[in-house]
């Protein structure tokens, strides 16, 4: 018996998504002018033992309109199913992802101490790269050292994007530079 992930192209207002859905779970919102696009989309694709179709599913339905409901700031929670694909450690990664709440950062620094491997700073970005469900798994809010905007699959200019959009960027990054708890 053949899987399938059903996908469709979601334009958001900093770039293009492709959204993907497996047996009633979003399994893939992958941005597509990545450059790492086809390996994240291989891999998810492998793991779950499926190809891609274009088509429409409830699921997607549903993920397109909390997206619209996000990008109009009606929305700072998902509330669908979610199927993450990759090893325990990233999947760990991910699940501390969903941890910072809208509107906050941290750093990968804070971040791999927060998994308690504070060692593992670079492995805790590597896999924040390889997250196949960008924005409902919220890599964006990672950033680097002393509030720089670093690596991002959908590009610097669309973690900028999302992080205003989050009203985070601006006050949280001061914050950092002027040594300001928050």
């Amino acid at each position: 018996m053949k899987h399938w992930i059903t996908v469709q192209e979601y334009g958001s207002p900093c770039g293009v998504l492709l959204l993907g859905v497996m047996e009633g779970r979003l399994c893939l919102c992958n941005w597509t002018e990545s450059r790492c696009r086809t390996r994240v989309e291989d891999r998810v694709a492998r793991l779950l033992q499926a190809e891609y179709r274009s088509g429409s599913d409830e699921t997607l339905v549903l993920a397109v309109r909390q997206l619209d409901e996000y990008f109009d700031g009606r929305r700072q929670v998902f509330d669908l199913p979610l199927l993450p694909v990759g090893t325990e450690f990233q999947l760990s990664v991910w699940r501390e992802l969903l941890n910072i709440p809208y509107g906050g950062v941290c750093t990968y620094t804070v971040q791999a101490e927060r998994l308690a491997m504070p060692r593992a700073v670079r492995a805790v970005a590597a896999a924040n790269g390889q997250n196949a469900l960008s924005i409902f798994i919220p890599c964006h809010r990672v950033i680097g050292k002393e509030g720089r905007l670093t690596g991002y699959a959908g590009g610097i200019e669309a973690k900028r994007f999302l992080l205003e959009l989050e009203a985070a960027y601006t006050s949280q990054v001061r914050a950092l530079n002027t040594g300001v708890a928050f």
